[in-house]
Parts: structure tokens; sequence; C-alpha cells
């Protein structure tokens, strides 16, 4: 007999905006999902009561109750499903009080239809270890403890990159570059992937610079001992990619050259499993 297809994903919109529930649920039902919709937190915990949901689809600001009001009694609930947050709320504490709650993602509103599949898509197929814990939740200083998977690690760029949405582009552009490439340095050399360790980030705002640490689990490296990183062929930028061929590396190792082009000052620790970079505002 041929092998059954999984049942669809259970998907709970939880809206007050009826055109923002609508577009949820005609994107979700035309991606093969079970859905149904909720017009406030209320609702939304009737339904849940009712009904196992894979995936919460849910706004913040709602009446009756509102999205962090759900994600409290959520922590209650045997049956816990994903949450990823739809909001145009771009305060820092709304952000961060979101994931202290354990928040998967974040989708801003208007809604694209295409991204929002996507998403969802991607929540529902990573497993429940990807949580990203917070350690520390203040806008200005943020400590959050990462899985060493790429899942894991694009999902937090996404997440930090709203909490330098107030910034001009192009200084958001080159410090979102430089957290990206170092966080996934750490999380493939350092945590060799592994998902049992994790990544530790602070991220520190003051008037005029931003300060990012990144600590991974593994033993560190040498500067001048990576063959596969442009930075050890000053002479020959390409030679580089042909170790990483050699290797089965995925493309890349511009990464730490790239890094100190876009960033004010970029500091290792002796063992070089620690950095820090700083990019100053003024």
């Amino acid at each position: 007999m041929p092998a059954q297809a999984p049942p669809a994903a259970n998907v709970l919109v939880v809206d007050d905006d009826r055109i923002t529930r609508h577009v949820s649920r005609v994107a979700l039902t035309k991606a093969g999902f079970n859905v149904r919709v909720a017009k406030d937190g209320v609702e939304a915990i009737e339904q849940l009561r009712a009904k196992a949901f894979d995936l919460v689809l849910l706004d913040v600001w709602m009446p009756r109750m509102d999205g962090l009001g759900v994600l409290d009694r959520l922590k209650k609930a045997k049956h816990k499903p994903k949450v990823v947050v739809l909001t145009s709320d771009e305060a820092p504490e709304t952000l961060l009080r979101a994931i202290q709650r354990q928040v998967h993602q974040f989708v801003h509103k208007p809604i694209d239809p295409t991204a929002l599949v996507s998403v969802v898509s991607q929540a529902l197929t990573e497993g429940s270890h990807e949580a990203i814990r917070v350690l520390s939740a203040r806008p200005n200083w943020v400590e959050l403890s990462v899985p060493c998977t790429r899942a894991a690690g694009d999902r937090l760029v996404g997440v930090m990159a709203h909490l330098e949405a107030d910034l001009p582009a192009e200084l958001r552009d080159s410090v979102a570059y430089a957290f990206r490439e170092l966080l996934l340095n750490a999380i493939e050399w350092g945590g060799k992937l592994d998902s049992r360790r994790r990544v530790r980030i602070s991220y520190l705002r003051a008037k005029r610079m931003l300060l990012y640490r990144i600590a991974d689990p593994g033993p560190g490296f040498k500067m001048n001992n990576l063959p596969h990183a442009a930075i050890s062929h000053p002479d020959d930028p390409i030679e580089h990619m042909n170790v990483r061929e050699q290797r089965g590396l995925r493309p890349g190792g511009f990464g730490i050259l790239m890094v100190r082009a876009q960033v004010d000052e970029l500091i290792y620790n002796e063992k070089h499993n620690e950095v820090v970079f700083v990019k100053y505002l003024d």
C-alpha cells in the first residue's frame, strides 16, 4: 500500500483586524494548512481549549486579551503550539517580552502572503530544541542563548534586526551583516552544528555605540591557521575558495575579512572562541 500523506498542520490565526485574518486564512489554506481564526485573545483561548493546534499566528495588541496574555496562558497548557507573532509594533520592549515567552518568529504587518507561508512552514518543521533562551531582556542590554543550528541562527538574525529598526538603513545593514557572519561562524565552527550546544549572545546599546559579544562552546582557533578563509590569503583572493571546495564547505570564506570592513572594532579573546564587535553611532 502507498504511504499516506501526513495530516495537514492545524493553524489558529488570532487577530482583531478582519483583513489580516482573511488574508492569512486564504494564504495558509491554499498552502494546505487547516486554518481557524479568532478575533481576540479570549476567543483564541476558547479555541485552544477545544482543539489542539500545531501553530498559532498571534497578533500582539487586541481588545479583551492581548497576545502577551495569550502567551502567558499557553505556558500552562499541556499541548503547547508554536507561536508566530503578527505585529506592527517596533518597540524593543514588546519584542523582548514576546521572545521571553518563546515566540518562534515575527511577521510584520501588512502581511505578505508568500512570506507568511514560508515562516509558518519553517516554524512547523523545526524541533522543540530550537528554543532561544532569554537571559536578559532590557532594551539596552539583551542576552540570549542560542542552539547551534543554522535555523536558530537565521531566526535570531531576524529577531535582532528589529532591535535596530530605528537606525539608518546603511548602518543597520552593516551591523546585521557583521552579526550574521560572526554568529554563523560560532554556530558552525564553534558549535559544530550540534543542537545540544549553545552560543551566548550579548547586545548592549549605549547612546553612541552598539556592542555585540558572541561566545561559542568550541576550543577556538588561530587566526593564522584558517586556509578556508580569505583573510589567510591576502595575496590570492580566490585560493580559499579552492580549499573550501576540496573540503566540501559551503561557498563563502569572506566573513572575517568583510566584517572588519563593516564594524569599527573587532576584538577576539585569547582562545578566539569569543568575539566582540563595536559600531559607533556618531
